[in-house]
């Protein structure tokens, strides 16, 4: 593809992100579309709040994620990521329990209205030998479907909290890939097991990124595996043009990784450790880390009390967005492509397991509720979160939340809740639900998320007070 023709795609993709209100952490630039607003503009409140900002407990796991999002804006064929040991691969075989995130765009060709970009995911075991290959979980999204049979979540403005109930509530496919893999349900169009043969590379799956109908030519797709493999292999993620409506063959998707050919990366990232401005970039890597798993306690004891005044944590905390704590969540790269990401910043597709035993133990019944909020990271420090209301128009965390342990019906705590949530730059809330303790009494409340790919980092968990005279939450500057 030639220069102009990339930037003419490039260019479509910002104007339909801004449309969308989407913003990337990664680039460091939030799209923002100039609109005439004829009704009268609300005061904007800027809420500094005091409270504790600590650190998230636990850490990342040893598992390895194939994490291939650069390019994200697919302009050419070729390899987007290889494992391989032949250049551009990264020579890294992966083995036992290991993971794949795959993120892409595609906004078609100039010439053609009703073209199709394939993604391949090819394996090959290292040995001599036969290996088997598990998906243990995952799932894959459209933006949008242009055929029946296809999975897809289109961005649909959604408020702020949903409570899911029997069908599945997404916006976008980040949003319904953490949604799947939360349900532990998958989409129809992954395979459930392969056996790999040596010698050559088998094809995984060859899914389609398809934009015929669609006004502008702009689709996504999101592809999150969990993979158990019985023995060494190496992965790469392809992407190509097919023949009309027909994907390409093996026997191309195999020259095309012999060919060393590179689908053009973008967004050079800024050298670690430099001052200025960040620019983040996407990942084509290696990382180490699935999951983060923590229990929150006061120090020294089993238990978190109840507390007083609101207390937070943060999720997906990054280089220049740790809220004050110090602590930066992202998942380091084993390896990665030259010129992209040199970190995992925003851990998309990581998953969060936070687990809070909470205690009263006062005299009095009381309660607390449990949030997760989108504070402004300019001016959070780690004794007070910055909020404004009403919030700014950026959509910063659009995905599911399960949560169980909240009160339930007749005093019973209650088992699984999913909930979907849209929270925008400097948003409160929504709360997610209460816990209401007798003196003495305890509890074990769990959180679980994805983190998903359409989301701008950091959020926090928060523990909010509630006030007992007016069963409202205490989130008072």
């Amino acid at each position: 593809m030639t220069t102009d023709r990339r930037r003419t795609a490039r260019g479509t993709m910002a104007l339909t992100l801004a449309a969308l209100g989407l913003c990337c952490v990664e680039t460091g630039v939030i799209a923002a579309g100039a609109t005439d607003n004829l009704e009268p503009t609300p005061e904007v409140r800027t809420i500094q709040r005091q409270q504790k900002v600590l650190a998230l407990p636990g850490g990342l796991d040893q598992v390895m994620v194939v994490n291939d999002n650069n390019p994200e804006l697919i302009t050419d064929d070729g390899i987007l990521l290889s494992t391989f040991p032949d250049k551009p691969g990264l020579n890294q075989p992966l083995d036992g329990r290991f993971d794949l995130f795959s993120h892409h765009v595609y906004a078609g060709t100039p010439e053609q209205l009703d073209s199709t970009l394939w993604l391949a995911v090819l394996a090959q075991p290292v040995g001599d030998g036969p290996v088997t290959l598990e998906l243990v979980g995952g799932s894959t999204s459209l933006s949008q479907a242009t055929a029946p049979g296809q999975t897809a979540a289109p961005f649909l403005p959604l408020p702020a909290l949903m409570s899911e109930t029997s069908e599945p509530i997404a916006a976008g496919p980040g949003s319904r890939v953490a949604g799947d893999l939360l349900r532990g349900s998958s989409a129809p169009e992954l395979p459930k097991v392969w056996t790999l043969e040596p010698g050559a590379p088998s094809s995984l799956m060859v899914l389609p990124i398809p934009v015929a109908g669609l006004d502008p030519l702009l689709n996504g797709r999101n592809l999150q595996l969990r993979l158990r493999s019985s023995g060494p292999v190496y992965l790469a993620t392809l992407a190509a043009q097919g023949n009309n409506d027909d994907a390409p063959t093996l026997t191309r998707w195999q020259e095309l990784l012999r060919s060393g050919r590179l689908s053009p990366k973008e967004h050079m990232p800024t050298p670690r450790g430099s001052r200025g401005k960040m620019i983040y970039s996407r990942v084509s890597g290696i990382q180490v880390g699935s999951r983060w798993a923590a229990t929150i306690t006061d120090p020294g004891t089993s238990t978190l009390s109840l507390p007083q005044a609101p207390i937070s944590w943060p999720i997906s905390s990054l280089e220049r967005g740790e809220l004050g704590t110090g602590q930066v969540q992202t998942a380091e790269l084993q390896a990665f492509s030259p010129g992209t990401a040199w970190a995992a910043h925003g851990n998309y597709g990581v998953e969060y397991d936070i687990r809070l035993p909470l205690h009263n133990p006062g005299r009095e019944t009381r309660s607390v509720a449990i949030a997760l909020e989108s504070p402004i990271k300019s001016g959070s420090r780690s004794d007070s979160l910055r909020f404004q209301s009403p919030a700014k128009s950026s959509v910063m965390f659009r995905g599911p939340v399960e949560v169980r342990g909240l009160d339930g019906s007749e005093g019973r705590p209650s088992g699984r809740r999913l909930h979907h949530l849209v929270l925008r730059q400097g948003m409160e809330g929504p709360v997610l639900g209460r816990v209401t303790l007798a003196p003495g009494a305890s509890r074990r409340v769990q959180v679980r998320l994805i983190y998903p790919a359409d989301a701008t980092p950091p959020q926090v968990l928060s523990v909010l007070p509630v006030k007992q005279s007016t069963a409202t939450v205490s989130v008072s500057p």
